[in-house]
């Protein structure tokens, strides 16, 4: 995604300043091409030596520096540049922008620049939340450019509460964002992820080994490419996807309730969820006793969930199933992608290596009435968008055949 894209970091006075050399290093590491360009204050804080020993490229500072190539370095930069992001975000700066002053390397070039802009303010909170800061980003987003929302915090000057920049990890998943194709715009999707648990006691619980990444995976990727997303997970060790509505559940009724609320908003539903086909009969609101003899649990069905969807599916909506099998996969992903009225169903075997619960790769099969696409081991979020690939594709194709 970021190999030989060009990514300008603009960095101004901010002792949140340090943090982008993490940034930056992150970007260097997926082969992008980063470019830093400093303010003057900027400098008070961090060495711009420190850029250009991570990134590999001088670091700007000065608009008239002499020691430069025949061209105007702004203008030259400004064309090849693919994303910008102001990180920190002085109010200054934002002013500057939103103002279009350019007064130095910075703003000239960011004013110059006709690729997507993003700006991670960075500031004391009564600054950020001073109403003439608060329409600057708003005059920015009006001309198109995205305000990160800062995170809330401790903050350098003491105080606690808006203002604190968010942390690399989420800047560098604003400039993948930026630079993904947006193919599923408008389009509202739901995505299931984890395991359930299902209590037996107030201490023991039945679930599976579900680590929820594949789901994860998908919901982010889907993210980025524009879509409304709503990713209801269970308790997984993973944080949710930047941008993405979470709602956590712990048991398959859980899970049931929360996708039924929302199934029928949904254009695009994927159960990538790991979801408890048996329940305990009985539960305990103490404790069980360890005893001498064996103990016999009695479970219960709990309700399939894809099934209902797949009964009450409207018409246009997308309905994507998994299927996880150890023996004749085809064959039992078939009956499924039937039984359950399912648009696509993706088929995976635990017992192949690379594929199956907690690994970073996956091995599938896309399965629909027409389709049998093998895919080769690939990470799970290269699955994930090769997965969304083909439900765009048939989306869209579905969507024509419903206005016809």
């Amino acid at each position: 995604m970021l190999q030989g894209k060009h990514i300008v970091l603009g960095v101004t006075g901010s002792i949140a300043a340090f943090k982008i050399a993490s940034l930056a290093s992150m970007l260097k590491k997926q082969k992008a091409d980063v470019t830093v360009i400093m303010t003057q204050n900027a400098v008070n804080f961090i060495n711009p030596i420190t850029f250009e020993s991570l990134t590999g490229n001088k670091c700007l500072v000065d608009t008239f520096d002499r020691n430069f190539q025949h061209k105007v370095e702004h203008i030259s930069l400004a064309k090849q540049t693919d994303v910008f992001l102001v990180a920190p975000a002085s109010a200054n700066v934002i002013a500057k922008a939103a103002h279009g002053i350019a007064d130095d390397m910075l703003t000239t070039t960011l004013l110059a620049c006709r690729c997507p802009k993003i700006f991670a303010p960075a500031m004391n909170t009564r600054m950020y939340q001073n109403p003439i800061v608060q329409d600057n980003m708003k005059i920015l987003e009006r001309y198109g450019m995205e305000v990160v929302t800062p995170a809330l915090g401790y903050l350098a000057c003491g105080d606690t509460g808006e203002g604190k920049m968010p942390e690399p990890e989420v800047l560098f998943e604003s400039i993948v964002k930026a630079l993904t194709p947006k193919d599923m715009s408008g389009v509202k999707v739901l995505v299931t992820a984890g395991p359930t648990r299902e209590k037996i006691d107030p201490v023991r619980y039945i679930t599976n080994h579900s680590s929820g990444k594949m789901g994860y995976a998908i919901a982010r990727a889907a993210m980025l490419r524009g879509a409304d997303v709503t990713l209801v997970t269970g308790k997984t060790d993973l944080m949710p996807p930047m941008g993405v509505n979470t709602v956590e559940i712990v048991s398959a009724a859980d899970m049931a309730q929360a996708v039924k609320e929302r199934a029928k908003e949904q254009d695009i539903i994927i159960k990538a969820a790991a979801v408890a086909d048996y329940r305990p009969k009985y539960t305990s609101d103490e404790k069980m006793k360890k005893k001498d003899e064996d103990m016999c649990i009695e479970l219960e069905r709990t309700q399939d969930i894809l099934g209902f969807l797949g009964a009450h599916k409207k018409e246009g909506q997308f309905l994507c199933g998994f299927s996880m099998e150890t023996e004749n996969m085809i064959e039992n992903s078939r009956k499924k992608l039937e039984k359950k009225n399912l648009d696509l169903i993706v088929a995976n075997n635990l017992k192949e290596q690379g594929a199956g619960f907690g690994t970073d790769t996956n091995i599938v099969t896309l399965l629909s009435k027409e389709d049998t696409i093998q895919l080769p081991i690939m990470s799970k979020e290269e699955v994930a968008d090769r997965l969304l690939d083909y439900i765009v594709e048939e989306f869209h194709c579905k969507k024509k055949d419903a206005m016809i």
